[in-house]
């Protein structure tokens, strides 16, 4: 989830759901309510891990921290490197996380139907959304923290990719989390001097917002999407069914970068010096050219990715109930 997070196009909501895990994570989050935080005030934290079903969200972030240090790090490496072979088995990932989703369904009703269509359409319109100009107001930032999450909470729908339409995604996940970085550095080399730093400060602030508008919208759209999942199941997992359909637009292999420009029509660079991405131009396949068919392969490469994750979850459920038939 760490690293689909991080990835624009690609929502870690959808690991969750393929993995089998999602209704758990949104049931945990659930219980970060006002009675978690009178246990906490209490002093009573071994009821409190209990409560929040501590050892499968710990374990949950901690696989995403070290995601994030690791594989998201490998991850970057390839997108620069690979990026259309990359982009071919996440689109293959959410085919096969389609697939996955939509067989539980044993009868399709028109009120399924519809669902779908509206996910569909919903997902089809983000694609097509045109990117925001950067904004560093701390109340749009911590916006941007509530709306950037939903990657998470929400399968088919990247936070990453939110954030590049807010216009907001090199300041909060590359510009912040650098000066964080830095900062992290300077502290443990004993050097304050960051303190004094107004561009560095600000960054640090910005970064603090945006983890509190994060935290926010986490806790409540669990609880959004908790009181839909128990009493509108068959009609959330239609919607999501569509939805991620709708998004592998976003995730379509064969396309060519935009990056912005000022009003001089001069490059915007990032703090590595890169150049900052504005949008997607997506494109049909030349199947003349044999890069083509080894990112169908790659395709088909995330499809089967995805059905093995299936495959494991299901037999890992069959010896749960086997050791346990209650």
């Amino acid at each position: 989830m760490g690293a689909a997070n991080k990835v624009p196009g690609v929502s870690g909501g959808v690991v969750a759901f393929v993995a089998g895990f999602y209704e758990e994570f949104i049931y945990s989050l659930q219980k970060i309510n006002i009675k978690a935080g009178k246990l906490l005030i209490a002093g009573r934290f071994r009821s409190l891990y209990h409560y929040v079903n501590g050892k499968f969200l710990g374990l949950l972030i901690l696989g995403m921290l070290i995601s994030y240090f690791s594989v998201s790090k490998i991850l970057d490496y390839l997108i620069v490197h690979y990026e259309l072979y990359v982009w071919s088995a996440f689109f293959g990932m959410i085919i096969g996380s389609i697939y996955y989703i939509s067989k539980d369904f044993d009868e399709w009703s028109r009120r399924s139907i519809l669902f779908v269509t509206l996910g569909i359409a919903f997902g089809v319109a983000i694609s097509m959304l045109e990117p925001a100009r950067e904004n560093d107001n701390l109340w749009f930032v911590f916006f941007c923290g509530m709306i950037g999450v939903s990657g998470m909470t929400l399968p088919g729908l990247s936070g990453s990719f939110i954030l590049i339409l807010l216009g907001n995604y090199v300041l909060l996940l590359v510009d912040s989390v650098n000066a964080l970085y830095d900062t992290l550095a300077d502290i443990l080399s004993l050097d304050f001097s960051f303190t004094t730093n107004e561009s560095r400060m600000h960054l640090l602030q910005v970064m603090i917002i945006f983890a509190l508008g994060s935290l926010a919208g986490l806790v409540s759209l669990s609880h959004l999407l908790g009181f839909v999942l128990k009493h509108y199941k068959k009609d959330t997992f239609a919607t999501i069914i569509g939805f991620i359909t709708g998004s592998l637009g976003v995730v379509w292999p064969w396309k060519i970068k935009t990056y912005k420009t000022d009003e001089a029509g001069n490059f915007l660079m990032d703090s590595h010096g890169e150049k900052v991405i504005d949008n997607y131009n997506r494109f049909f396949p030349d199947f003349t050219n044999g890069e083509t068919y080894l990112a169908i392969f790659f395709i088909l490469v995330g499809i089967f990715i995805v059905l093995g994750l299936a495959l494991y979850e299901k037999r890992a459920h069959a010896k749960k109930i086997a050791r346990d038939p209650k």
